[in-house]
């Protein structure tokens, strides 16, 4: 696992080979951070990354500019490495936190420009996340949910997806707030 982009670019994230963890790949990465290069100035964007697991999104956010970045995985193992990693690279940059990400949605009083969910992939309640978070408005008024799931999985959520990038066994799905009207893929 490494950084691809920005001021970290090619930094190598070794993990402890324990952690529950499946990393997004550098492919669906690279097509990912694609897309939002176009959309955001990430020296201005707040970020929540649920199931950080090792922090690898996080790092990628991080090393292109965003100052704040919070991160929230269930695995006491996880959110130390990501405390450790976060630390020794970007010095007070990152908030991360043990929670469960349902509860930690359910509690927030924080907004957010770009929130990245990456459950596992054998979670049964996955698609009760998106309406979850836009009901419980954390999302900023042009923010984006991102959603990275089994390509296999089928959408049972009430939410409105925007638009589904498939790329191998993983896709990432986008939601946005109802006040918001055009999809986040075809704003300029």
């Amino acid at each position: 696992m490494r950084i691809i982009s920005g001021n970290h670019k090619g930094r190598a994230i070794r993990a402890p080979h324990n952690l529950p963890v499946r990393p997004t790949t550098d492919f669906a990465k690279t097509a990912l951070f694609n897309i939002l290069n176009n959309h955001f100035d990430f020296a201005e964007t707040k970020v929540l990354d649920l199931f950080c697991g090792t922090g690898n999104i996080s790092y990628e956010f991080l090393s292109r500019g965003c100052t704040s970045v919070t991160c929230v995985d269930n695995n006491t193992g996880c959110i130390e490495f990501v405390k450790e990693f976060s630390e020794k690279h970007f010095p007070g940059m990152m908030h991360a936190m043990r929670s469960d990400a349902f509860r930690y949605i359910k509690n927030c009083h924080t907004t957010f420009d770009i929130i990245f969910a990456d459950p596992p992939f054998s979670m049964s309640n996955v698609w009760e996340l998106p309406d979850l978070i836009l009901s419980q408005n954390i999302l900023n008024k042009n923010g984006w949910l991102i959603l990275e799931h089994s390509s296999h999985s089928k959408p049972t959520c009430k939410a409105i997806i925007s638009e589904t990038r498939k790329y191998g066994h993983t896709s990432f799905s986008f939601f946005k707030p109802l006040t918001q009207s055009p999809s986040p893929l075809e704003r300029g």
